[in-house]
This record gives structure tokens, sequence and C-alpha cells, in this order.
């Protein structure tokens, strides 16, 4: 895989960057000598995400809301780089709060983006593998336009990031705005938090606990994992690329969520049994992106196999503790 070039970046703005993701991301931009301004209202970010990079050269943290209007003016910049990761990405944040989410996905990207104009930098936004719903196409292509319900539960985060890359988009067109999207299937790795939802985080803390693993439906859909060391790269490489058209990226290996929580059961040790719950409405069948466009476009895929991810991410659950 190449290095990601990062000569042309003197500093980034990274939106939601006390979330999981976007924490991992201010981390190997600082690491690659590109001074940060980490941008996040802590609806769902953590400042203890970001304390370890708060004493470091070149990091700031600003509390903000990006949906705010008067956003820009507070992110003095100027910028190279605008990450746009702000957004409750688990189910339990972004059905609990339906109208922030909706409010990220429109005024606050819009507001992103007239940052980035100001600053002539490069923008990205984080979309999601949720725009293409329950997928009847299998494995999902960019070009395959979804199969998503506009008024279920799951609505507010799934027609947020449609939005989204819809307003990204008209800004290519319209102002010849520097700015590409990423479409992230299933990460998952240290700094996620034990019960948000999402099926990793949510079986190892169960299983250290003793507890038994909530498996939605009969277990039998299938998603896609990828470790956070590899979505990283692939972010990052997307953003070097100047590409405006959408990006998978996401693993390789699609496994059953039953699969994922057997795994979990062995790698711990734990003697936690699985127990079936009701599945989440509009919960996809199916999850496997199509990364030809990521390894023909940035010569990406991913390297790290799902269960040493899993490994690696027991392993930080069983030492940060509940």
């Amino acid at each position: 895989m190449p290095a990601v070039p990062t000569d042309a970046w003197r500093r980034a703005l990274v939106t939601g960057g006390a979330g999981f993701l976007g924490s991992h991301l201010c981390e190997r931009l600082l690491d690659s000598d590109v001074e940060v301004d980490c941008a996040d209202n802590l609806c769902s970010g953590s400042r203890g995400n970001i304390e370890h990079l708060e004493g470091r050269r070149g990091f700031r943290f600003l509390e903000c809301d990006v949906s705010d209007p008067r956003t820009p003016d507070r992110l003095p910049g100027p910028y190279d780089l605008v990450l746009h990761f702000a957004c409750p990405a688990s189910p339990a944040d972004y059905l609990r709060l339906p109208l922030e989410t909706l409010d990220v996905g429109s005024l606050g990207t819009r507001n992103v983006l007239a940052l980035a104009e100001r600053d002539a930098a490069r923008f990205l936004l984080a979309s999601t593998s949720e725009v293409y719903g329950d997928p009847l196409s299998h494995p999902q292509r960019e070009d395959y336009w979804g199969n998503v319900n506009p008024v279920g539960p799951r609505s507010v985060y799934d027609e947020s990031k449609r939005f989204a890359e819809a307003l990204v988009t008209a800004h290519v067109r319209a102002r010849d705005a520097d700015a590409g999207i990423v479409r992230l299937f299933n990460t998952y790795g240290p700094r996620m938090r034990a019960h948000d939802g999402r099926a990793v985080p949510t079986f190892v803390s169960q299983a250290l606990a003793g507890e038994p693993l909530t498996v939605a439906g009969d277990g039998r859909q299938t998603r896609s994992l990828c470790y956070v060391d590899d979505t990283v790269d692939g972010i990052l490489l997307v953003a070097a690329s100047h590409s405006v058209r959408p990006v998978n990226i996401g693993g390789s290996d699609e496994v059953t969520v039953g699969e994922i929580a057997r795994r979990v059961i062995e790698l711990t040790g734990s003697s936690s049994p699985i127990v079936h719950v009701d599945r989440p409405t509009d919960d996809p069948q199916r999850r496997r992106p199509d990364t030809g466009l990521a390894r023909q476009l940035l010569g990406w895929s991913p390297r790290v196999p799902w269960e040493e991810g899993v490994k690696q991410t027991i392993a930080y659950f069983a030492t940060a503790g509940p």
C-alpha cells in the first residue's frame, strides 16, 4: 500500500475529532507532522479519546457545534485539509439525537464546506455504508443507489448522510470545490464505547463482563469489519487523491453477526451464552463493499484480518474497563 503523502498539509481541521474514528485521524495526522484543530461538541465524542494528544505540539481542541452558523468564524484556520467527521454514528446515539443528526448532515456540512472554501482547503466527507440501506445489490458498488427507508427509525442517519453527499456533490459541480466522499463500512477498534449499539464493542464488553451476548435476530446477517488503522489509511489516501467520487472503504471478509459473537467468546475465554433479541427495524441483511475503486485509484486494501483486529479491540477493553 502506498504511503499517504501528507507533505501538502500544514494544518488540518477534524470535525468530530473527539469521537472514536476522529481521534484516530487526529493522532495519525499529528504523527505525520500535520497540525490539527479538533472540533467537537462532545454530544457523542469524549475528551478522554484525545487526552493523550492535548499536550502535543500543533494540537488544539475547540469545543463547538458545526451546525451553528457562527462556527466558521470560530475556527480560525487557515486549513489545508478539512475532514468532516462530526455526526452521531452509532445507533444508540443517532436514535437519541435524531434532530441533531439531521442538522449536522445538512447545516453542519454546509458550514464546514463554506469553511473549506474560505481557505481553499481539500474537503472530505465521512459518509457511510448506510447510504445503501438494506441493499438489494451485493457487494455494494459506489454506483449502486441503495434501498433506504426514508421514514424509518434509521432514516435520521441514513438520510443525513445521503443529503450530505448531495450537498458535497453540488459544491463540486457549482463551485468547483475540491471535495470528496468516503463511504465507510463497519469500522471497529480501540476507543469505541462499550454500549454504543454496534456489534464488536457490544459483544466484547458483554463477554468480558460474563454477560450474555445479545445477537439480533438469527445472527445470519453479515458485516464486513474494517480495523480502524486500515480505515484511517484509506481515508487519508482518498483525501490526498483529490478524487471527487464516492469511494468505499471497508473490510474484505464478510462474516455473520453470529460468527462475530462466537469468535469474541472464544478469544476472550468467556463462558457467556449467546441470546437472541429482536432485530432492529431496517437492519441490513447483507453488507460488503466492493472496494475495486479504492484498489484501482489508491492502491488501498485492508491489511488487518478481522480476527486480529478483534484481538486488539479485546485487549483495549480489557485494559480500559467498562
